[in-house]
């Protein structure tokens, strides 16, 4: 079994899924046994959310049209109130959201640093590929917190995330540049690898590396499902 995430230094190996006429339905995997203690699930996912935030603002900035800025404008909103949606689980347990983010502030930063594109498409993809992947994690790990607080954290990572309009946006450029199509796929599998190392930072792993690994594989191998299926929609291959 390839060791994913134990190299360090080294970007993350994307695992090679089976042709889709081959593969089995896609697996439901329980992580409650891998969801860290609760401000650190909050603290950790709101700030990703406010960073996936501050990468709509900035594409936004560069977007070529008034009407691909009014459509970032709607899926910024949309980011901006699942951050908010999160602090308010942070107040709701007595804390100030600013503290509990502040320990995970320095690697998610070197996070949104190394997955800012060249351009505006590159940034665009990116804001559709890692939010996607990312809700789709904090959803499943969500299932281990405290009962009082599971359902309602669910509920805010499940909100509409504007997915489909940034999805719609890639397409458009695609169709007007068919030049794009090959950049946009090798980094789209380069946003992957670094997303899924954020993602596994996240989960409270036990001293035993060969258990932990082998628990972790089918996790990512049904992310990584999620994500071809996301680049599918997008005519890309993953």
């Amino acid at each position: 079994m390839v060791n994913w995430f134990s190299r360090k230094g080294k970007r993350a190996e994307v695992p090679r899924l089976r042709p889709r006429s081959e593969a089995e339905p896609a697996l439901k995997v329980d992580l409650a046994e891998l969801t860290p203690d609760l401000l650190t699930f909050l603290g950790k996912s709101a700030y990703l959310q406010l960073t996936i935030f501050e990468n709509l603002g900035r594409t936004l900035a560069l977007a070529p049209t008034t009407e691909a800025k009014e459509t970032l404008s709607r899926v910024a909103a949309l980011s901006l109130a699942k951050h908010h949606g999160l602090t308010a689980e942070i107040r709701r347990h007595g804390e100030e959201p600013g503290a509990v983010m502040q320990p995970f502030t320095a690697a998610i930063d070197e996070y949104q640093r190394t997955t800012q594109g060249a351009d505006w498409h590159e940034e665009l993809l990116a804001c559709h590929i890692t939010a996607g992947f990312l809700d789709d994690f904090f959803v499943h790990l969500a299932s281990g917190l405290p009962s009082d607080y599971a359902g309602r954290v669910a509920a805010v990572l499940r909100a509409d995330s504007g997915s489909e309009l940034l999805a719609e946006q890639v397409r458009r450029s695609i169709d007007e540049n068919t030049l794009l199509a090959s950049r946009l796929a090798m980094w789209g599998r380069r946003l992957v690898g670094d997303t899924m190392l954020v993602a596994r930072s996240t989960l409270a792993l036990s001293a035993n590396t060969v258990s932990d690994e082998a628990r972790i594989e089918p996790v990512f191998t049904e992310l990584i499902a999620a994500h071809t299926r996301r680049m599918d929609a997008l005519g890309l291959t993953a």
